[in-house]
């Protein structure tokens, strides 16, 4: 692939999102941090989650490459929030804007301690960021003023001009808020002892605290499209303005080699993602969940993962093992005497199966889709952790129109990506069995699963067309199997009987979504 392939590839979400995770995590030394991507939505972070909401690639301007360092950029603040602050305000309010912007400037001081080379690309971002500001001769009254000072405190300059009692004002309050940035650093203030100062602020810039920040100074469209030959110059002046004249070189801050090196990465890995039938399955009619903005956390049952972990321990060794204050002392000094051959030797069971998972997502399971999906999630880990080759796949309407989810690709490994995949999709619509299995036979005929375990708590469309495609897939040397989810004992014995009547070669009901898991494995056991 050549140079200029490269820079204007576009990386996939998922590509995107395993990696801003790393960072921000090395970055903050928060180790539970998340990222989600929530499509025009400034970057945030909400503290108490340790959570940093930031938006696509699409949010940015310029190459694929430059959107990525103005994303890896933003994601570093964040984390450096996330890392060094205790208080997040809304912008929507001159108050919490004027409190974020004196916060944004500390954090980078204490971010670049660490992070010594985040240097030049502040300043990348600083220069491309240029054509976005807003220009002050384009504002008036409170609204110039207070976009004026967080220019003026973040960059060292503002775009456009000020005149008389506004500039000695502005020079004021940002010479003001210098000082509470560095005895808050010298210090070690927290972001309360800053909230408590900004009265000062609001008093110097003469305006009122409550005044509404205008929505397109919040929502401007970054790196607006900008020539090579501005963002040089920009950048320029930039390093002047952060006295870096005989340090920095403005080629190599456009250049940014160890992060264009990085960038290859992730277009290497988002290529070989696709080249791994992502793409590729989209042509067979399924697609893959294009918004993230769900933390796929919150249908990780963390207890139900490790219980069903303990049990496949157990069946995989053939034996229990009980940590108990009674029981049978091992001498283990006696058994390498008496024995000629003392090494022990652990023989593991294992599954050589190939599956295919289908989710019923059609609205019945609505009032229960969380537990659902942590019942799901539960029995993807265990799969995993049996080493099991698996894919799978869910249903639900979109639109108005039947769609088939793929969540797990047959040649990639389970990860928390495909948990993502999964909390993005929606229960809704109705139990269009036929048509989903005609969608993917396809993908089964190339992938050749050995059994197709279908989830569903609801009644086909049209059982005869079920039946239809069912034999179909007998045909093709794959097992199905369906397990029926029911609310109740006797609702879970109603779907029951339907199941056996679509001729399905194995059939379980369960009536507690817990069992899910268990009543799969038990299916592989055997």
């Amino acid at each position: 692939m050549s140079f200029s392939h490269v820079q204007n590839f576009s990386l996939r979400n998922d590509v995107l999102i395993n990696l801003g995770t790393f960072l921000s995590r090395r970055w903050s030394g928060n180790n539970k941090a998340i990222i989600l991507l929530i499509e025009d939505k400034i970057p945030t972070t909400n503290l108490e989650k340790n959570t940093i909401f930031m938006p696509s690639l699409r949010y940015y301007s310029g190459t694929e490459f430059q959107k990525y360092r103005q994303w890896r950029v933003s994601l570093w603040y964040e984390s450096m929030r996330l890392s060094s602050s205790t208080r997040v305000l809304s912008n929507d309010h001159a108050f919490g804007f004027i409190l974020n912007s004196i916060e944004m400037k500390r954090i980078e001081i204490l971010g670049l301690r660490e992070w010594r080379g985040m240097e030049n690309e502040i300043i990348f971002n600083e220069g491309i960021s240029w054509l976005s500001r807003p220009l002050l001769n384009s504002l008036y009254g409170k609204h110039k003023i207070v976009e004026a000072f967080s220019q003026y405190l973040l960059t060292g300059y503002v775009k456009g001009e000020l005149f008389g009692s506004e500039l000695d004002r502005i020079q004021d309050a940002v010479n003001v808020a210098r000082e509470l940035i560095d005895e808050s650093i010298k210090k070690n203030h927290k972001t309360e002892w800053i909230e408590h100062q900004i009265p000062k602020i609001i008093k110097t810039l003469q305006i009122d605290s409550l005044f509404t920040i205008p929505f397109v100074t919040l929502k401007s469209k970054i790196g607006l499209s900008m020539t090579e030959s501005i963002l040089l110059k920009e950048i320029e002046k930039v390093i002047k303005i952060r006295n870096k004249v005989t340090e920095k070189s403005s080629d190599d801050i456009i250049a940014a080699t160890q992060i264009f090196k990085e960038y290859e990465s992730l277009v290497k890995e988002s290529k070989i993602t696709d080249s791994k039938g992502y793409a590729a399955m989209e042509q067979f009619g399924v697609e893959v969940p294009d918004n993230v903005d769900i933390d796929e956390s919150i249908i990780y049952d963390n207890d139900l993962i490790t219980k069903l972990k303990s049990v496949i321990r157990s069946w995989k060794r053939g034996w229990r093992e009980l940590h108990d204050i009674t029981g049978d002392e091992l001498d283990v000094e006696s058994i390498i005497e008496s024995q000629p051959k003392p090494f022990l030797v652990d023989f593991k069971n294992t599954i050589d199966t190939k599956i295919a998972l289908l989710l019923d997502h059609s609205s019945s399971i609505d009032e229960y889709e969380l537990e659902y999906k942590k019942a799901t999630v539960a029995l993807c880990e265990a799969l995993k952790f049996l080493n099991v080759k698996f894919s799978a796949y869910a249903f639900s309407t979109k639109n108005k129109k039947v769609t088939c989810w793929v969540i797990k690709h047959p040649d990639v490994k389970w990860t928390s990506m495909n948990a993502r995949n999964l909390v993005q999709i929606k229960a809704s619509g109705g139990t269009p069995l036929a048509e989903i299995y005609n969608i993917l036979l396809p993908l089964m005929k190339t992938y050749k699963p050995d059994i197709m375990i279908t989830l569903t708590d609801g009644e086909p469309s049209d059982y005869n067309a079920v039946r239809s495609t069912i034999k179909t897939y007998k045909m093709n040397g794959i097992h199905m199997v369906a397990v029926g989810v029911g609310k109740t004992v006797n609702n879970a014995i109603n779907i029951g009987l339907n199941l056996k009547y679509l001729e399905y070669e194995r059939t379980l009901v369960v009536s507690k979504l817990d069992e899910i898991p268990k009543r799969v494995l038990s299916l592989l056991q055997v």
